[in-house]
């Protein structure tokens, strides 16, 4: 019986960040530029708190000036965006994140709206919404570039694969399907509306599974050779007591199927964070009007073209 390769998206991300933090001292040795990244975390909500942590403490390690901003999850409307209207226009910040989910009294949309597009580094905004579906400059929402970039490594040209997302919140599914149809794959939006699920799966040579429900796609959903794209991420209980995080694909049915899927965890989630400080370097760049590094920020490069950071002269392969 075959086993998947499996994506290591923890060793990818650790890459990423580490080219971005040679850019971030570039920008600081050369343009004395630091790039600032203000988070602002509203109530107390366990896992929240622990995203919050980890985007600051990977935003530190790569230069990233990273600052949290803490919220009773009393605040008003009002009070949040008067805070974001005073980052927008602060200079020394160039991204700005809300953690989600917001308590139920605020209007999420509202808060996104508030922020300005240039510093959406959580690519959320309907400018960078519609700059995506219209293949503009905009910032992408971090998870699915995320996924993007692990299914490069694993498919440099998508052209005409099928591929079927799994999933269609404005946060993944939307984005996801769309950054699909630009790399040329034929695209199925599936949901929980969807007739035969699994036939439409079992099509795919790309699946990604974006549903919040554990283990929901099965190993004979699969087609043999296919790549998975796991972004869920489910605590389930153990009859022991005990609990342990699993994917919205089951793993132990899926590995003798596909041919390379993401593990949970060490999949998606650590390229989510890592697509955060690409989008806040990238960000900076732009307002500041510096030519970004094309390598550190993992665009592709023209032939003959120099990377500033690392002064490399290749098409890049990340």
């Amino acid at each position: 019986m075959s086993t998947a390769v499996l994506i290591d998206g923890k060793a990818y991300a650790e890459a990423i960040r580490a080219r971005l933090a040679i850019s971030v001292g570039e920008l600081h040795d050369y343009h004395h530029i630091v790039p600032g990244l203000a988070v602002v975390l509203v109530g107390q909500d366990p896992a929240s708190r622990i995203y919050v942590r980890n985007k600051h403490k990977q935003a530190e390690e790569a230069g990233i000036r990273s600052l949290v901003h803490t919220l009773p999850a009393e605040v008003s409307e009002d009070e949040l965006s008067t805070l974001i209207e005073g980052l927008n226009g602060d200079r020394e910040i160039h991204g700005i994140l809300v953690q989600l989910p917001l308590p139920p009294h605020i209007d999420t949309q509202w808060i996104i709206d508030c922020i300005d597009p240039a510093k959406d580094v959580d690519g959320f905004h309907p400018f960078n919404v519609g700059h995506l579906f219209t293949r503009g400059t905009g910032l992408i929402p971090c998870t699915p570039l995320g996924c993007l970039k692990l299914l490069r490594r694993q498919h440099p040209d998508m052209s005409g694969l099928r591929a079927t997302m799994i999933g269609r919140s404005n946060i993944v599914g939307k984005p996801m399907a769309q950054l699909l149809v630009q790399e040329n794959c034929t695209v199925t939006i599936a949901h929980s509306k969807t007739r035969d699920l699994a036939r439409e799966c079992r099509q795919a040579d790309i699946v990604v599974a974006a549903v919040g429900r554990a283990e929901m796609v099965r190993g004979d959903w699969i087609k043999p050779g296919a790549t998975v794209i796991d972004v869920g991420i489910n605590r389930i209980s153990l009859e022991d007591g005990k609990s342990r995080l699993v994917g919205d694909v089951c793993f132990d049915e899926a590995v003798a199927v596909a041919g390379a899927i993401t593990p949970v965890p060490g999949g998606v989630g650590p390229m989510t964070v890592a697509m955060l400080l690409h989008n806040t370097v990238l960000a900076c760049c732009r307002q500041t009007h510096v030519e970004p590094c094309l390598h550190a920020v993992g665009k592709r490069m023209s032939s003959g073209t120099r990377c500033f950071a690392c002064n490399a002269h290749e098409r890049s392969s990340c």
